[in-house]
C-alpha cells in the first residue's frame, strides 16, 4: 500500500510539472506573404527574439511563452478568417496584424474581445475598446514632421499618398493639420495620389515638381514607395523628401539604395542607438533590453522591430501581473489604468492616450545616413530641429 501511495503521488507530481511546463501560447496574425511581408517577417523576427528573452526571464507564471503565427497573406479577407478561427479558442489577446486594412478588417470582430493589439500605427481604435494600436499615430507623426519643416524654413509642401488604407489615413491627417494654429507657417501647395498597383509615378511627380515645393512628402509603404522614389530620382528632384516610418527598415533602404532621395526624413519614435542617451533609467533599461535581445544574431533591429516589440512587452508584462487565467476584460482594465511604463517607443500613458499610450511628445524626426547605413535623429521631441 505504501509503495502504491508513493507511485500515485509521483504520478501526480509529474502531472503537475508537465502542466506547469506547458507553453503559454499567444496567437499572432501577420502578413508573412504578399505585399505586406516586408513588415510581417521583420515583426516576426522581433517577436522570436522577444520570446527568447521572455523565457530566459521566467516566461509567464512559470510557463514558457510561445507565439503561434498565422499568415494572413496580406489579405483583409484572410485576416478576418484567421481572426475568427483564433477567436473561437477564446484567447484573452491576439497580436497583429501589420497593415491598416488588415487591422481595420479584424477590429469589428473584437467588439467584446479578445483584446487585439494591432502593429499598425495607422488605425484609430475606439477609446476604451478591445482594439489597441502600436507606436505613434499617423496624425502625431505628421504634426511633428510639419513642425520640423516650418522650423527649417521649408514652407511649401507637396504631398503624394497612395490610395490604399494607409495612404488615405495619411492624406486625411495631413490635410487636417495644414492651416491649424500650430502649422500656419507651412502650406500644402500641391498634392497627388498613386494607386498601389501603378508601375510608374512619373506623371504625378512631374506635376508636383512643377509647383516648386520646398519639400516633398511621399506617404506609402512597400512597393508603391519604391515606385515614388524612382520617379523622384528620374525627375532629377533633389529636394528634401519625407516618408512614413512604415519604411524605416534596413531592407527597404538597401532595396531602394540606387534611387533613394539624397535627403530622406522619417518621423519616428526615438528608439535608435545613435540617438542621445535616454534621460531616465527606465527608458535606458528598455532600450538596453531591446538591443540585447538581438545580440549574437544577424538581425539589425529597425522601425518594424519596434512595432511588434512594445505590444509583446506590454501584453506579457500584463499577463505576468494578472492572474494566470486573465481574460480580455482583465487586460482591458489593466491597460486602462496603465501609465509611466517605458518601452522602446517611449513612455506609455494609456490614461492620457487610450488604446495607444503614446502621443506627439514621443516623436522625433530622423534622416537616413547612407554612409553610416542607419538613421540619425535630427530633432528633439515634437519635431523641433536640433542645433547643428
Amino acid at each position: 500500500m505504501r509503495v502504491r501511495i508513493i507511485l500515485v503521488a509521483a504520478v501526480f507530481v509529474c502531472g503537475l510539472t508537465i502542466a506547469q511546463a506547458a507553453d503559454r501560447e499567444i496567437n499572432v496574425i501577420l502578413p508573412l506573404t504578399g505585399g505586406g511581408a516586408f513588415l510581417g517577417k521583420a515583426e516576426q523576427q522581433a517577436l522570436m527574439q522577444f520570446e527568447k528573452a521572455a523565457n530566459a526571464d521566467g516566461g509567464i507564471h512559470g510557463q514558457p511563452l510561445k507565439f503561434v503565427y498565422h499568415d494572413d497573406q496580406s489579405s483583409p479577407q484572410v485576416a478576418v478568417q484567421l481572426a475568427n478561427q483564433v477567436k473561437a479558442t477564446n484567447p484573452p489577446v491576439i497580436l497583429g496584424s501589420s497593415l491598416v486594412a488588415l487591422c481595420n478588417a479584424m477590429a469589428p470582430l473584437m467588439k467584446d474581445g479578445p483584446l487585439l493589439y494591432c502593429f499598425s500605427p495607422g488605425i484609430h481604435p475606439v477609446n476604451g475598446g478591445f482594439v489597441y494600436s502600436s507606436s505613434i499615430s499617423t496624425k502625431e507623426l505628421a504634426a511633428a514632421l510639419l513642425r520640423y519643416f516650418g522650423r527649417k524654413g521649408w514652407k511649401k509642401v507637396a504631398l503624394i499618398t497612395s490610395t490604399d488604407a494607409s495612404g488615405q489615413d495619411a492624406y486625411k491627417n495631413f490635410k487636417a493639420l495644414f492651416g491649424t494654429d500650430d502649422h500656419k507657417d507651412v502650406e500644402l501647395i500641391a498634392e497627388a495620389q498613386l494607386n498601389p498597383t501603378d508601375v510608374s509615378a512619373a506623371a504625378q511627380i512631374q506635376r508636383l515638381k512643377g509647383a516648386n515645393p520646398d519639400v516633398l512628402v511621399a506617404w506609402s509603404t512597400g512597393g508603391p514607395i519604391g515606385t515614388v522614389f524612382k520617379a523622384i530620382h528620374d525627375a532629377g528632384i533633389e529636394l528634401p523628401v519625407a516618408t512614413t516610418n512604415g519604411n524605416q527598415t534596413y531592407a527597404q533602404m538597401a532595396q531602394y539604395a540606387a534611387f533613394l532621395p539624397k535627403e530622406l526624413y522619417i518621423p519616428a519614435a526615438d528608439f535608435l542607438k545613435s540617438s542621445q542617451p535616454p534621460k531616465t533609467n527606465e527608458a535606458s533599461a528598455a532600450k538596453d533590453a531591446f538591443y540585447k535581445a538581438f545580440e549574437g544574431t544577424d538581425i539589425k533591429p529597425d522601425g518594424s522591430s519596434t512595432y511588434a516589440w512594445d505590444p509583446a512587452f506590454l501584453v506579457v508584462d500584463a499577463l505576468r501581473k494578472l492572474k494566470p487565467d486573465a481574460t480580455a476584460e482583465d487586460l482591458r482594465k489593466y491597460f486602462g489604468d496603465l501609465k509611466g511604463v517605458a518601452g522602446i517607443n517611449g513612455f506609455y500613458d494609456f490614461k492620457a492616450v487610450p488604446n495607444r499610450g503614446l502621443d506627439e511628445s514621443n516623436v522625433v524626426v530622423t534622416r537616413w545616413d547612407p554612409s553610416a547605413q542607419t538613421w540619425v535623429v535630427v530633432s528633439d521631441p515634437l519635431g523641433i530641429p536640433r542645433a547643428q
